[in-house]
Parts: structure tokens; C-alpha cells; sequence
């Protein structure tokens, strides 16, 4: 019994997403779908770019890091949440809550970074054509790759580490459904504010300059797509563009809202349905968007299946 005691004083307890109501099973259940769904696209896609030779280019090498980032989210939140509902409790100790908001830290800043670089990628690919086996060589490509990883493991080392240097020495149940930074400082019996200040201006940083250089990448696309001769060509670029853009608002303004908007414009259940769309939807969306539905991995998905005549048609 004492180390039960011991045990519960460090533990958090997560509030969850559902109740067990007719309307919430229904809600589950279409979670669990998408999150299958989001493991199995991700994973085929990782699966066609590591095994056919024909997609080992620099742009197939940036979405298969997307891909590896939007599996580590869904990974890192969904299950646990799924074994809580199905369990009825949503205790959670304090080294896992550590390691979930370092990881999610991790994923969210190696993806801003990675969406970026990516958005430079098609500038070049469409705006210098000539130039770009020069510029997006093998060894930009990697430094490309590191420079994400690198700047989210950072970021995640001083924010996890300075989230857990404040006391919790009030209530210990988190009103989210992972361990998330914002949702923990609220439970601190200290005083946060200038910490949360912090974050907010560190968000300018690692949100709002990123999502500069994607808008000034996809200006400079559209504008060369305005100047294309033919129409289908213009209106297939326009698609691309405009359901790129759509994921990585999603994504961004998901962020933005959660990190780097003020206390009270916050509630639980507003900040549950942002965290859903960077830990879920998002994730789920990206291998459609960006490459299942590119010719290139419908013939590569063809010749692994045997059906050759698949992805023969744009």
C-alpha cells in the first residue's frame, strides 16, 4: 500500500477525450479508424521509398522523414489515450508523461523545420529546374534532414526540461489527454508567467518564421504556375499547391493556437480539438496529399503489388 501511495503522488492523471456514451463510442471508434488508417499510409509510404530505387530522389527523401514524424505522433498519443478509454482510468506516471512531451516536442519542431525545407524544394523544383540537381544534392538533402531533427531534439531537451522544473504540488489531473506542455503548466503551484511568455516568443521563432519562408516559396510557385502555357498543367499545379498549403495550415494554425495564443482564449475541450489535428488528422492527411496521390508512387505501389496497369494513368 505505501508504494501505491508513493507511486499515485507522482503520477498525472489524464482526462481523456470521451465518456463511455452512445455518441462518444461512436466518436472512438472513428478515431481508431483514422488512426489506422494514418499508421497505414504512412507506413506503405515509408515501405515504397525505402524499397523502390525510383523514388530515392530529394523530394521522396524529405516525405519519408514526413512520414516517420506523422507515424511518431500517432504513436506517441493515440494509444495511450485508446488504453485509457478502454481501460477507465487514465493514470499516466512522470517519466512517460516526460518522454510523451519530449517526443511530441521533438516530432512538432522537426516538422515545422521539414515542412519549410520542403516548400524551398518545390520552389526549386519549379521555379529553378535547371539548377536543381545542384541545389537539392544528396548532401543538402541530409544536412536538410538533420537541421529538422536536430532543431526539434533542442527544442524538446529545454522545454521538457524546464516544463518539469516547476512544482505540482496541487490537483495532478490533466485536463487533455496527453502530457503536453501548456495542459501541465497549468497545474503548477507556481508562478508560470513569465515561463509562458517565454514560449509564446519562442513561437514566433519556431512557428511564425518557418511559416514565412513557406508562404514566400509557394508565392514564387503560384506566380511561375500564372505564367504556364497550358492549362492542365496550370490547373494540376494549382491543386498541388493549394491541398499542400491546406495541410500545413491545418498544421501551423493547430500550433499556433495551442503555444502561442494567450491563457484565456484557452479552454480544455478547444485545446483537445487543436491537439487532434496536429497528433491526428494532419498525420493522417499528409501521405494522401503529398505522395499517394503522386503518378510516380502509384506505379511504385503497382509494381509492389503486381498490377502494373494501376499506375499507368496520371
Amino acid at each position: 500500500m505505501e508504494g501505491s501511495n508513493r507511486s499515485t503522488a507522482t503520477d498525472f492523471i489524464l482526462a481523456g477525450l470521451f465518456s463511455h456514451t452512445g455518441p462518444h463510442l461512436a466518436l472512438f471508434s472513428l478515431v481508431a479508424a483514422t488512426f489506422g488508417a494514418g499508421l497505414l499510409g504512412n507506413g506503405v509510404l515509408l515501405f515504397l521509398i525505402g524499397t523502390q530505387p525510383k523514388l530515392h530522389t530529394p523530394m521522396y527523401l524529405l516525405l519519408s522523414q514526413l512520414s516517420l514524424l506523422d507515424a511518431g505522433f500517432l504513436l506517441v498519443t493515440i494509444p495511450k489515450m485508446a488504453a485509457d478509454f478502454l481501460q477507465g482510468g487514465g493514470s499516466i506516471s512522470l517519466g512517460v508523461c516526460a518522454a510523451q512531451m519530449f517526443f511530441l516536442m521533438l516530432m512538432g519542431v522537426s516538422e515545422v523545420v521539414l515542412l519549410s525545407l520542403m516548400s524551398y524544394d518545390r520552389y526549386v523544383a519549379v521555379c529553378r529546374p535547371l539548377r536543381y540537381a545542384v541545389l537539392m544534392r544528396r548532401q543538402v538533402c541530409l544536412l536538410m534532414v538533420a537541421a529538422s531533427w536536430l532543431s526539434g531534439a533542442l527544442v524538446a531537451c529545454v522545454q521538457t526540461a524546464a516544463t518539469l522544473h516547476f512544482p505540482y504540488c496541487a490537483s495532478r489531473a490533466v485536463d487533455h489527454f496527453f502530457c503536453e506542455v501548456p495542459a501541465l503548466l497549468r497545474l503548477s503551484c507556481a508562478d508560470t508567467s513569465a515561463y509562458e511568455r517565454a514560449l509564446s516568443a519562442s513561437g514566433v521563432l519556431i512557428l511564425l518564421v518557418p511559416s514565412s519562408l513557406i508562404a514566400a516559396s509557394y508565392g514564387r510557385v503560384l506566380a511561375a504556375v500564372v505564367h504556364m502555357r497550358s492549362a492542365e498543367a496550370r490547373h494540376k499545379a494549382f491543386a498541388t499547391c493549394s491541398s499542400h498549403l491546406a495541410a500545413v495550415g491545418l498544421f501551423y494554425g493547430a500550433a499556433v493556437f495551442v503555444y502561442m495564443v494567450p491563457g484565456p482564449y484557452h479552454s480544455p475541450r478547444r485545446d483537445n480539438v487543436a491537439s487532434l489535428f496536429y497528433s491526428l488528422i494532419t498525420p493522417t492527411l499528409n501521405p494522401l496529399i503529398y505522395s499517394l496521390r503522386n503518378r510516380e508512387v502509384r506505379a511504385a505501389l503497382a509494381r509492389v503489388l503486381g498490377g502494373r496497369g494501376f499506375g499507368s494513368k496520371a
